[in-house]
C-alpha cells in the first residue's frame, strides 16, 4: 500500500511516496516558485495556479520514480501553509493572488475587528483566539475595504490546502485544524462564529464551505486527473482532508501524545503540541488551534527563523558549511551581542512593524562570527518565548522533535536544546509536514478498507527518530539563555 503526501509551502511544493509495508520514502520531488514581485512593503502574494503547476510536476515525477508500482497508490494527502485567502469567483476561478500566511498588509483590519468585540480579549471570549495579521479574517476584510470589485466577484472562500484539494478532487471543503487559522472558528465548539463572519459581511458566511472533522475523507481523486498521471479512473484513490503545514507537521513528527512538542525551523518558526482539549491563552500569544486528528493544537508560531539566518549568510557570502564552522568558534551568548530578529515584523509577540535590531555590539564581538551566533541565537530565543507560554498555560515538554530546513545543523540543534532547556532529536526524514500528509492518508485508506489504524501506531511505525541528532541540555548554557531571553524581551519592549 502506498501514499502519497503533498507539501505545498511557501517557498516550494514537495511530494513524497510513503511504502506502508516497508516503512520507508520511496520517492521524493520538488518544486521551487517565488512570490510575486514589485507589491507593497508588508503585502505577500502568490497565485494558486502556481501551487497546481507545482502539485503537478512533483506528483508526475514520484510516479515516475515508482513506475509499476503506481498502481498501490491508494491514497493521497495535502499539506498546505496555513492562512492564505483563496476566493473564487462563480465559475470556481480564482479572482485574484491569494495573500500568504505572512502578509502583514492587515494590521487595520486587525485594529477593527479589536475595537469591535472588546479587544483581544472579547474576542478569545467570544472564539479563543485574538485576530492577527497573518490571519484570514482580515485578509477578507482587507479585500472588501480595499478592493471591493473582485470582493463582489467571490463566491467561495478557500485556504491553501483546500484549494489543491478542491482541483484533487472536485470537493470544496473545510477541516477542522486549517479552518481554526481563519480566525473565524470558535474552537471550543469547532463551529464558524456568526458575528466574527458578518463583521465583514452579511452574507460573508456563505462564502464558506462545508466545514467537518479532519477524520473523514475529501473525496476521491478526479477520473481525468488519474487518467493524466496512469493511475485508472481514480475511483479507488482516496484524498484525505489535509489540514495545514503545522498540522500535519504534528502528525509526521508523531506528535499525537502529551507531552511531545515540534518546533519547525522554516522561513517562519512554529512550536506546537497536542492536547485533549482547547488550550486558549488569555493573553493570545499561544493560538487555540485544533489539530487535524479531531484534537487540538497549540501553537506558537514566529516569522523569523532560517530567513534571519539565510540573511546574514547572505551578507558574508558563506557556504552552510562554513556558517556552521563559523558559528561553532563563538560560544553560547555571543559574548553579549543580541540580534532581535524581526526581518518581517514579528507575530508572537505580536509586532507586525517591528524590525531587526543588533544591539550591544562592542570591540571583542564586532564579528561576522559573532553576529551569525546572535543571529541563530536570536531566532531560537524568539521560539522559546513561545514555549515560555507554553509552560505558564500548562503545556510541559518532555523532549521537542525538530523539523524544518534549519535542524540540519547540528549546531542549531545544541543551541536549540540549550535555549529550550529539554532534550531536542530530529526526524529521520526531514519531511515532517509531507510525511503527516501520507499518514493521514493511510488514516482513511486503511479505514476504508476495513483496517483502521490510530494515529499512534500509525506515527509509531512510521515518525521515527534520528538518534543520532539527539542534544542534550547543558547547564551553563541553558542559564546564559535564560538570562538572554529576559534580555531580548526586555529590549523588544522598549523598542518597539
Amino acid at each position: 500500500m502506498l501514499t502519497i503526501g503533498i507539501d505545498s509551502g511557501t517557498q516550494s511544493t514537495k511530494a513524497i511516496v510513503l511504502d506502508l509495508g516497508t516503512r520507508s520514502i520511496l520517492a521524493e520531488s520538488s518544486a521551487k516558485y517565488d512570490l510575486l514581485p514589485g507589491l507593497p512593503p508588508g503585502h505577500l502574494e502568490q497565485d494558486p495556479r502556481t501551487w497546481i503547476n507545482a502539485v503537478r510536476s512533483t506528483i508526475l515525477e514520484c510516479l515516475a520514480k515508482i513506475g509499476g508500482r503506481r498502481s498501490e497508490v491508494c491514497g493521497i494527502g495535502v499539506s498546505g501553509q496555513q492562512h492564505g485567502l483563496v476566493v473564487l469567483d462563480e465559475k470556481d476561478e480564482v479572482v485574484r493572488p491569494a495573500k500568504l500566511w505572512c502578509d502583514t498588509s492587515t494590521t487595520d483590519q486587525c485594529a477593527q475587528y479589536a475595537a469591535a468585540f472588546g479587544g483581544a480579549s472579547g474576542l478569545i471570549d467570544l472564539a479563543g483566539n485574538a485576530i492577527l495579521p497573518g490571519y484570514t479574517a482580515p485578509k477578507l476584510l482587507w479585500l472588501k475595504q480595499n478592493e471591493p470589485d473582485h470582493f463582489s466577484r467571490t463566491r467561495c472562500v478557500l485556504l491553501p490546502h483546500d484549494y489543491l484539494n478542491f482541483w484533487l478532487t472536485g470537493v470544496k471543503r473545510m477541516e477542522y485544524g486549517d479552518a481554526s487559522g481563519t480566525g473565524w472558528l470558535n474552537v471550543r465548539t469547532r463551529e464558524w462564529c456568526p458575528e466574527l463572519l458578518a463583521f465583514i459581511d452579511p452574507a460573508a458566511a456563505d462564502l464558506l464551505p462545508e466545514l467537518g472533522s479532519s477524520l473523514t475523507a475529501q473525496g476521491h481523486l478526479r477520473p481525468e486527473l488519474a487518467a493524466e498521471w496512469g493511475l485508472g479512473d481514480g475511483s479507488r484513490i482516496l484524498v484525505s482532508a489535509g489540514g495545514g503545514d503545522n498540522m500535519m507537521g504534528a502528525i509526521g513528527t508523531g506528535n499525537v501524545t502529551p507531552g511531545v512538542i515540534t518546533a519547525s525551523f522554516g522561513t517562519s518558526g512554529t512550536l506546537y503540541g497536542c492536547a485533549s482539549s482547547p488550550v486558549i491563552d488569555p493573553q493570545g500569544e499561544v493560538a487555540a488551534f485544533c489539530d487535524s486528528a479531531d484534537g487540538w493544537l497549540p501553537l506558537a508560531c514566529t516569522m523569523n527563523v532560517t530567513v534571519v539566518t539565510e540573511t546574514v549568510r547572505g551578507w558574508f557570502g558563506w557556504t552552510h558549511e562554513e556558517m556552521e564552522r563559523q558559528i561553532s568558534s563563538v560560544a553560547a551568548g555571543a559574548a553579549g551581542l543580541t540580534f532581535l530578529p524581526y526581518l518581517n515584523g514579528e507575530r508572537t509577540p505580536n509586532l507586525p512593524e517591528s524590525s531587526g535590531v543588533l544591539h550591544g555590539m562592542n570591540g571583542s564581538n564586532a564579528s561576522p562570527a559573532h553576529i551569525s551566533r546572535a543571529a541563530m541565537e536570536g531566532a531560537t530565543l524568539g521560539l522559546a518565548y513561545g514555549l515560555r507560554r507554553f509552560r505558564e498555560l500548562g503545556v510541559v515538554p518532555t523532549e521537542i522533535r525538530l523539523t524544518g530546513g534549519g535542524t540540519k545543523s547540528a549546531v542549531w540543534r545544541q543551541i536549540a536544546a540549550d535555549v529550550f532547556g529539554v532534550p531536542v532529536v530530529g526526524l529521520a526524514t526531514a519531511e515532517g509536514a509531507g510525511l503527516g500528509a501520507c499518514l493521514q492518508a493511510a488514516h482513511v485508506a486503511l479505514t476504508a478498507s476495513g483496517h483502521p489504524a490510530d494515529y499512534e501506531s500509525l506515527c509509531a511505525d512510521h515518525a521515527r527518530l534520528n538518534e543520532d541528532t539527539r542534544c542534550l541540555p547543558d547547564a551553563e548554557a541553558v542559564e546564559i539563555y535564560a538570562t538572554k531571553l529576559n534580555r531580548q524581551l526586555e529590549l523588544t519592549g522598549r523598542l518597539f
